[in-house]
């Protein structure tokens, strides 16, 4: 249980999640009524759907559904894979959900794929959920064998469970690396890129068995000194106790962690979609056209990102701030001085697992150069264990996901793990 909330059960904006509630609650009308009118204009025993005004209707219909709705964890949905050609099945499977945070997955083919290369994918804890990363997944499935970690909502998890920090993220981390016994490849994902260095880091210090082969960090805060971005100014121009006492709430009672003091996902994702408002509401009304127009496939296409986009967890408190003080206002690991359960964290001590460092030209989140940090970082690695890759023309999304990704960075990926699969 959080010692801290005897001390002070209304430390921080305790109220935020309680208003945020009762600002969704209110919306239920409007939501409903939303639902009704986009049924009765999309009716095909409604003369008004075949209208312009019917079609107008129908679709200003579904924006009001779609912004009063609760939007739930989405399903990865991921049943096959193409390999050469032909279809391959693939199941979802849970490997290990002994841990109240997170819980391990695996996309398993038929036996005959067992000798492909093994992946541990680590999914961003950033507010979104690990669906966001099913693009990646889907590019890796044809030549790996996929696993990725399932972070927990924070809200979901009972405060009787403990904490979750930095040092629990990295735990977790080498936990799951242990399961898959030294045969791993870890591919870091944006916020995951410190934790994970930092978990390659002990294990290769330690002559860990369990190291992984390689390490793919993608987009990640390795050095956020380098090309800052809007979001690395945001936060380093607050001082850390006005993310303490602003942006951290307690879980109010309707949910299974009530009490427990989070960073709410639905703040992470206002953030979000102020940074780049007009191309979101550009979106949203090319989702009106489209829907007008009768382009189902557009419009399909709009729903499926943001249905993703708009689905968000809670993150723990003392996770988010411990991230804020490490990785963003006091950046540790490049300047030598990160500890993980006391014991210091040197990237200069791997010396077993290969780096490959990814980045996006276009990059506003994780600005070119932060990632490629870890290639001086990681000292004791020879040149040939070492490769560095800019993706031009492509922004933070675009690293892990879509065409480009598909075309120009699987292939770079693929090749790298295949020269260290041993």
């Amino acid at each position: 249980m959080d010692k801290n909330f005897f001390e002070n059960p209304f430390a921080g904006n305790s109220q935020l999640y309680n208003i945020h509630e009762a600002q969704h609650a209110s919306m239920a009308p409007f939501h409903t009524m939303a639902t009704a009118y986009k049924v009765f204009f999309r009716s095909p025993y409604n003369i008004l759907s075949y209208t312009r005004f019917g079609k107008s209707m129908a679709a200003a219909s579904e924006l009001m559904e779609r912004a009063t709705r609760n939007y739930l964890k989405p399903e990865f949905g991921i049943d096959r894979t193409s390999i050469d050609g032909k279809r391959v099945d693939v199941v979802e499977e849970v490997v290990d959900d002994s841990r109240p945070f997170g819980r391990l997955l695996h996309f398993r083919k038929p036996k005959q794929f067992d000798k492909q290369p093994k992946i541990l994918l680590v999914a961003p804890m950033s507010g979104h959920h690990a669906t966001l990363l099913r693009g990646t997944v889907r590019g890796l499935l044809p030549f790996a064998d996929v696993y990725i970690t399932d972070w927990t909502d924070a809200r979901e998890v009972p405060l009787y469970a403990g904490k979750f920090d930095l040092d629990d993220y990295i735990t977790y981390v080498i936990d799951f690396l242990k399961i898959l016994k030294g045969e791993a490849h870890v591919i870091a994902v944006c916020q995951p890129a410190v934790p994970v260095m930092a978990a390659a880091s002990i294990m290769n210090a330690q002559k860990d068995p369990a190291a992984p082969r390689s390490m793919t960090l993608m987009g990640g805060p390795i050095d956020t000194r380098e090309a800052p971005t809007e979001v690395n100014r945001t936060a380093t121009e607050r001082p850390f106790s006005w993310f303490e006492n602003t942006v951290v709430t307690r879980v109010p009672a309707n949910y299974p962690g009530f009490m427990r003091k989070v960073y709410p996902g639905f703040l992470q994702l206002t953030g979000f979609m102020t940074m780049n408002l007009e191309r979101h509401v550009g979106e949203h009304i090319k989702l009106f056209q489209h829907l007008v127009q009768g382009d189902d496939d557009s419009a399909e296409a709009h729903r499926a990102f943001y249905n993703e986009y708009l689905s968000v967890a809670d993150l723990p408190a003392e996770f988010y701030l411990q991230t804020i003080d490490v990785v963003f206002q006091r950046h540790l690991l490049p300047k030598g001085e990160m500890t993980y359960l006391g014991q210091k964290v040197d990237p200069s001590k791997i010396t077993k697992t290969a780096l490959l460092t990814i980045e996006g030209e276009l990059d506003d989140i994780s600005g070119v150069g932060q990632t490629k940090a870890a290639q001086k970082l990681c000292s004791g690695l020879p040149k040939e264990k070492k490769r560095h890759h800019e993706q031009k023309a492509v922004g933070h999304y675009g690293i892990f996901n879509g065409r480009k990704f598909r075309e120009h960075i699987i292939p770079v990926i693929q090749e790298f793990i295949t020269q260290n699969d041993k």
